[in-house]
């Protein structure tokens, strides 16, 4: 019987805690007796503590006797984590617990409780899309990949956000009782096994620029109002009187990307819209969004999304 141990704090949330553990305790249903998980919480007084959803939760042992008491020990994420300083005594803790246990990680942003305690160095990790880029500027000794669903290197598992953390922990169990367990755990849950693609299908590509009176806010809103016209460094550069030069250099200085990448993102999220909301065929949103072609738009739906347009209409299709 392996104990899993999650920790609690004020402002957890709560779906990052029930997901994983529903999973452990599940998997009890598939193995035999006494071979399967016990699942407990940890959390420093006063209790209960108050979850991001306005939820009150208990917990099983304090801190302290939860120190040693572990197989697996999770981290799940909070709102507020990735703008926080944890405690010393919080980070003194997990450094002291994550060294007794075989395995350990993070749900969501819990990677950065594990940022600002020195676990992440030299790993790599993931955690919420939204979230990704500060994990990688606080902790830049971590290898953030911003795409995947849940990572593991050695004894750290991280994972993406939120439901994610579900993954996370069909992915141990079939470490521990094989896929054929953690299928069944998904199916009786109504979760798949494993998603197709990673966690940018479920992002945003584009972000508002800083300044929206810039020029290069201007090209970026001229780009997403004629994606189905040549958007090339001189098309565009002539948009705003600038040499091709100075425009594309003062276009990576302020939009962080270069404008074929900007051009390639705004394509990518114009199809997944009309993928969402329409019935228009692969072809027709292929022309509509610049790609020229729906095997075009197909190569790069995979190499960004890992998954082809029809497969990720299937997923987020919004019924009308």
């Amino acid at each position: 019987m392996k104990r899993v141990a999650m920790l609690l704090f004020p402002g957890v949330q709560a779906l990052d805690v029930s997901g994983p553990l529903d999973v452990f305790a599940e998997a009890n249903a598939f193995v035999a007796p006494g071979q399967g998980y016990q699942v407990i919480t940890l959390a420093a007084p006063p209790l209960p503590l108050r979850a991001s959803n306005g939820q009150l939760l208990g917990a099983d042992l304090s801190l302290a006797q939860g120190l040693a008491a572990a197989d697996i020990l999770l981290v799940p994420g909070g709102p507020a984590l990735p703008d926080e300083t944890p405690g010393a005594e919080l980070l003194d803790w997990l450094r002291a617990a994550c060294a007794q246990v075989p395995r350990y990680g993070s749900i969501c942003t819990g990677a950065f409780l594990l940022g600002h305690a020195g676990l992440l160095d030299g790993k790599r990790v993931t955690t919420h899309w939204n979230d990704t880029q500060r994990l990688a500027e606080l902790f830049p000794q971590a290898r953030v990949e911003p795409d995947r669903i849940h990572v593991r290197d050695g004894a750290l598992v991280t994972s993406a956000g939120v439901t994610a953390g579900i993954d996370l922990a069909l992915a141990l169990v079939a470490e521990d009782h094989g896929a054929a367990v953690a299928l069944s755990v998904a199916k009786r849950l109504l979760v798949v096994a494993q998603r197709q693609g990673g966690q940018s299908q479920f992002s945003p590509f584009l972000r508002a620029p800083v300044d929206e009176r810039s020029p290069v806010a201007r090209i970026q809103r001229h780009v997403q109002e004629h994606l189905d016209q040549p958007l090339g460094v001189p098309q565009l550069a002539a948009k705003v009187a600038m040499s091709p030069r100075s425009f594309a250099r003062i276009f990576v200085r302020e939009a962080g990307v270069t404008p074929a990448e900007f051009v390639q993102r705004a394509r990518l999220d114009a199809a997944r819209g009309l993928l969402e909301g329409s019935d228009l065929a692969l072809k027709v949103i292929a022309w509509h969004c610049g790609f020229g072609s729906a095997a075009r738009m197909r190569r790069v739906f995979v190499q960004r999304l890992g998954v082809t347009p029809t497969q990720y209409r299937e997923q987020f299709r919004r019924e009308g």
